[in-house]
């Protein structure tokens, strides 16, 4: 039963002023983090609980007996304790812990243990143990690149029950026709909700909990999707928080994975839709990885959704993030491996624009990632095919950028992509520094005849004023005669 959270004795508060030092905020996180990693659990009882009392081995049992001591044992663990409390039920909570243990290693290691009549009290004490309210966060400023996560306390024991619940769904004695009655989607959607779990520990579980039944039960796959979709939409356009992101799309891979092909039509929705918005999060920097492996694998299995994503993602390019543009481009590296070259010819003049932009850029990192293109063999190979209209769109950055860029080592690796885009067409090559250093000429003539303006007017303004002053100056003066006569 869950309880009301409480503030752990001297747990320390964070003022206005440590809020703008950063330096001060982090020893009070430091300071907290004993208290955060104890201060989860929803498990807080009210009132006392019965005390345990450990019911005989099921090794020690009678095969006539196993059963019913079998279903007695699961009852046994739907008791739940009070962990943020832990001097209370000592006795009782190693008796759980032992049980579940036990439990563990009787479904592991043993056959025809799984009968119809164990499907509901399995369920049912797996439900009580991992089924809860998740709490707000501890902490309101939570950063989860650079925070501890609030860990639960109840771990001991739920840790178990998750192991159990895997060795259930993996044993060969499982059977989904019985378990669907019990595994439904009420029972799903309680199980995506946890993804929002702090815990990494559990959100683990989770990830393989959620694999297995979706690949057990057949009738939930469309609605595991669904849900894991309205997940998305919610993140994306409502809340923008949810710790289990990254896990739901190392799941999302795997199912896309086996998509049958021709994909349906709200696959591609899903994609579009769903997965390139979600380029646009704060925290996209915690789930990228597995977000650029769902991508490519849509890719792989439809190559005509190469333009439309690339598109996408240019439209999402980031504008003042330099850490989104270096992983936006490391996305855009993974989705050249594998585009086919009719493909790269639709967005090869987009894409090299908003390229040519990072290589400009003056932040070194992105610049420095871009020109990491040129080490890979086959996007040389696509930009050798296609240099007559590559080479126009970068050469003026590049060039540049030779002659200007305040990082040496950024100038370095310019030069050398120069040097393999002259040897790719130096015809073409030569033509462009010819009218390159034209252009350049002529930008400087006409920045000479603007200052040359400038200065004439000036001169001008000058003169008026001079002007103007000596007309004051005799209007004063004849009027100074007319007076004496």
């Amino acid at each position: 039963m869950a309880a009301p959270r409480e503030e752990a004795p001297g747990s320390a508060t964070i003022s206005a002023s440590e809020k703008v030092d950063g330096f001060t905020r982090k020893s009070v996180r430091k300071a907290q983090r004993q208290k955060r990693s104890q201060g989860s659990s929803q498990f807080r009882s009210q009132g006392s609980q019965p005390e345990l009392h450990p019911l005989p081995q099921l090794k020690d049992a009678t095969s006539n007996e196993q059963q019913e001591l079998f279903c007695q044992k699961l009852q046994q663990c739907c008791i739940l304790f009070d962990f943020m409390d832990s001097v209370s039920d000592l006795k009782s909570k190693e008796i759980k812990r032992a049980t579940l243990n036990e439990l563990v290693e009787y479904v592991s290691t043993n056959r025809g243990v799984i009968v119809e009549s164990a499907y509901s009290d399995i369920v049912k004490m797996i439900s009580a143990n991992i089924f809860r309210t998740l709490p707000p966060s501890d902490n309101p400023d939570f950063d989860p690149e650079e925070d501890e996560p609030t860990l639960e306390a109840s771990w001991p024991h739920i840790q178990l029950v998750y192991e159990f619940f895997l060795r259930f769904l993996e044993s060969p004695d499982f059977q989904p026709s019985i378990a669907k009655r019990y595994i439904d989607q009420k029972f799903v959607q309680q199980l995506l909700e946890l993804f929002d779990s702090e815990d990494p520990r559990e959100r683990d579980f989770l990830k393989t909990v959620l694999h297995r039944i979706y690949g057990k039960f057949l009738g939930l796959r469309a609605f595991i999707r669904k849900q894991i979709n309205n997940i998305f939409l919610r993140f994306i356009y409502e809340t923008e928080h949810f710790n289990g992101v990254a896990e739901l799309l190392e799941i999302l891979g795997s199912i896309i994975n086996g998509f049958a092909l021709p994909l349906k039509a709200e696959h591609k929705q899903f994609l579009m839709k769903v997965l390139i918005p979600m380029h646009t999060a704060k925290g996209l920097a915690l789930f990228h990885a597995q977000l650029a492996y769902c991508v490519v694998q849509f890719l792989e299995k439809d190559t005509t959704l190469t333009e439309p994503v690339i598109r996408g993602l240019l439209k999402f390019w980031p504008k003042t993030c330099s850490q989104k543009e270096v992983m936006f481009l490391g996305e855009i590296e993974e989705i050249l491996d594998v585009i086919e070259p009719t493909q790269f010819k639709k967005i090869e003049e987009p894409l090299f624009k908003q390229i040519s932009k990072c290589v400009s850029s003056s932040h070194f990192q992105v610049a420095e990632r871009a020109l990491y293109f040129w080490n890979n063999e086959y996007i040389l190979s696509l930009i050798e095919e296609n240099i007559d209209k590559i080479l126009p769109i970068m050469f003026g950055s590049l060039y540049k950028i030779s002659k200007e860029h305040w990082n040496p080592t950024i100038v370095a690796l310019v030069y050398n992509v120069l040097k393999t885009l002259m040897e790719m067409n130096g015809k073409l090559f030569d033509d462009l520094t010819s009218s390159y250093k034209a252009e350049r000429q002529r930008e400087k003539k006409k920045e000479l005849e603007r200052e040359e303006l400038w200065k004439k007017l000036e001169e001008l303004k000058l003169k008026k004023a001079l002007e103007k002053q000596n007309s004051a100056y005799n209007m004063h003066s004849i009027l100074s005669n007319t007076s004496d006569e």
